[in-house]
């Protein structure tokens, strides 16, 4: 299936040269003068190869057909991380490579979307949000406005975000999985 750089976005699987690339990132670049661009960083399928390239916006790419299928994440061990088809039980492992520095979201039950080519997971999809405890932070400042001052805090899964200053320790966020960054404070 054809699709335009701009429309390129993490996670999705590119065939290029007759093979297959995962997108780790997609930026698209708009320049006051000259053509706008898309600077996509991949990793080979194959080997893990990181490959980094650059295209018109408007150029035309070949994105491979990978089937979306849900998984629960059960656990880590020596051979991967693992995952269960909770439709009819299968079970598969997946190598941490694959899954990426999005391991951090990870939870034992946690609903995901694997991208299957070939009976071999090739790419990890998470929810869009996460809602996560803060475990340390700065202590809440009385009378410092909300403007545009934040500051860091560490969440319950080792992953560093920048907060608003109301947000104390204990406190549920949610935050967005695609930048790791602070989304709004949890409702439950």
């Amino acid at each position: 299936m054809k699709v335009i750089a701009s429309q390129v976005r993490k996670g999705n699987v590119l065939e290029i040269d007759g093979r297959l690339y995962v997108v780790l990132s997609a930026e698209n670049f708009h320049p006051g003068k000259g053509t706008p661009v898309t600077q996509v960083d991949m990793r080979r399928i194959g080997d893990g190869v990181k490959v980094s390239e650059r295209w018109k916006t408007t150029e035309s790419l070949e994105r491979a057909h990978v089937e979306d299928v849900e998984f629960d994440y059960l656990y880590e061990d020596g051979e991967g991380l693992h995952f269960m088809n909770p439709v009819n039980y299968d079970q598969i492992a997946v190598q941490a490579d694959v899954v990426g520095d999005q391991k951090v979201y990870l939870q034992e039950g946690m609903r995901v979307y694997l991208k299957i080519f070939n009976d071999a997971a090739v790419s990890m999809e998470l929810p869009q949000r996460m809602t996560v405890e803060v475990l340390e932070t700065e202590p809440v400042v009385k009378g410092q406005t909300a403007s545009s001052s934040y500051k860091p805090a560490v969440c319950e899964n080792g992953l560093r975000v920048m907060v608003p200053p109301h947000i104390g320790v204990g406190t549920r966020i949610v935050i967005n999985t695609a930048d790791n960054t602070y989304y709004e404070r949890a409702k439950d």
